[in-house]
């Protein structure tokens, strides 16, 4: 598999293109996620002009408007130029698979950036160019390198840049009727651990040759969408005992007594996933079953990231 194209905050490649002149390069970022990831890299304050090293800027609010201006100069107002700066970028973000910005960056921030009100911080903004970089890209999954320190943020975020990822091949090679289907069909014990999966597959049973490409719109949106929210142990669960259920003519008592053990154990959080997944992957080989073998479920991602290991 080709690397996967990302778009990220230069910053964090370790470019000096911070106000001080400095950087911030993530060892996690561009050691282990570098070997899958393209990283195509944006720094929008230097993409409107402003220099390195230069004066800071902040968020503030006006008139219950929030504005980037100069700390020194608060004329400065460079709040315009940073969203035309995302629009001109626009071309180049379509063909990204997710998004990696600067924490706390009042141009890149993603959330909880200070925003002055009368002198006092409030954490309740968002980065201008981020704002509008993710209104222009709502399908883009996008994250910050601060919170991919969390092990559960982090594994829903590659999760669904490849889910995108997949998407965009199934669209290269032609959509139709089928291969929508398909992909569903393949993701949908995902989507069954983030949520209700039956609104997206109704969303396909009245498929037609008219309707296709709206249709197609319409549920990779609400996918994205479903799929921001952090599955917990006890959605996993569900679909781990669900998937057991493929198994109930070929386990033992004892298999089935050891597996129901594992599961229970994964839901006390003793055990990570990746234990009660290995263990239905070995009574798999023993006993395949084409759906199961299909889905994406038991491997959303190239197994050396090791994301499961830690949920």
């Amino acid at each position: 598999m080709k690397k996967i194209p990302i778009g990220i905050s230069s910053c964090l490649l370790g470019q000096n293109v911070r106000f001080d002149g400095g950087h911030k390069r993530d060892s996690y970022i561009v050691g282990t996620l570098g070997e899958y990831f393209e990283f195509y890299p944006f720094c929008p304050e230097v993409g409107i002009g402003l220099g390195t090293p230069r004066p800071t800027i902040q968020l503030v609010k006006i008139n219950d408007t929030v504005r980037c201006v100069g700390i020194k100069d608060p004329g400065n107002d460079v709040t315009e130029r940073l969203r035309d700066y995302a629009g001109q970028q626009k071309h180049l973000h379509t063909d990204l698979c997710g998004y990696i910005l600067k924490k706390d960056s009042p141009s890149c921030g993603m959330e909880r950036v200070k925003v002055y009100t009368n002198h006092q911080p409030h954490r309740d903004g968002v980065g201008i160019y981020a704002q509008e970089m993710m209104r222009n890209n709502p399908l883009l999954p996008v994250e910050e390198e601060g919170r991919l320190g969390d092990p559960g943020l982090r594994e829903n975020f590659i999760q669904r840049v490849y889910v995108l990822y997949r998407w965009k091949l199934m669209l290269e090679e032609g959509l139709s009727s089928r291969s929508l289907t398909h992909f569903h069909a393949r993701h949908k014990l995902i989507i069954m651990s983030h949520g209700d999966y039956r609104e997206l597959g109704q969303m396909l049973a009245g498929l037609t040759n008219e309707n296709l490409a709206a249709t197609a719109d319409d549920y990779i949106l609400r996918l994205m969408k479903l799929l921001k929210t952090v599955v917990n142990r006890s959605n996993h669960v569900n679909v781990l005992q669900h998937i057991q259920g493929y198994l109930k003519k070929d386990l033992s008592a004892d298999d089935k007594a050891e597996l129901g053990e594992i599961i229970a154990r994964y839901r006390s959080g003793e055990i990570p996933l990746i234990v009660p997944l290995t263990l239905l992957k070995h009574h798999f080989r023993k006993s395949p079953d084409s759906y199961i073998e299909e889905s994406y479920y038991m491997s959303p991602y190239p197994q050396e990231l090791q994301l499961i290991n830690q949920l």
